[in-house]
């Protein structure tokens, strides 16, 4: 009787570690999904959103074009913009110092950060 309660349990753990190592495999199973489809998966599509063309107003269109452009060209131009007439600040990498275009779009300010400036620009977009 004896030799049949270890066996249970011996056949339990036995059972117990079977589960254990499917779980581990198929987790392993998961990560190589997963690096595979980054790989040599399909390219991301973009969101619409971004991609629709939208209307600069006045003030923005004196930087980036007053033709309609989607949002992420308009940021690509304002940054082409603010290189090109150096306009980032040395010391502080992330604030822009706004010139006589950007002062009207950055709201009057003389000085905007990167992460503030794209809530402004918003501001100016239809």
């Amino acid at each position: 009787m004896a030799a049949k309660k270890g066996g249970k349990k011996a056949a339990k753990k036995a059972g117990a570690a079977k589960k254990g190592g499917a779980k581990k495999s198929a987790a392993k199973k998961g990560g190589a999904k997963k690096a595979a489809a980054k790989k040599g998966g399909a390219k991301r599509k973009p969101n619409a959103a971004f991609m629709a063309p939208k209307q600069p107003d006045a003030a923005l269109g004196a930087v980036v074009g007053t033709n309609p452009i989607p949002r992420t060209e308009i940021t690509k131009k304002l940054w082409a913009y603010i290189k090109r007439n150096n306009l980032q600040d040395a010391k502080e990498r992330r604030m822009i110092n706004a010139d006589d275009k950007l002062k009207p779009v950055f709201g009057g300010k003389g000085k905007v950060s990167m992460f503030e400036m794209t809530k402004l620009v918003n501001k100016h977009i239809k």
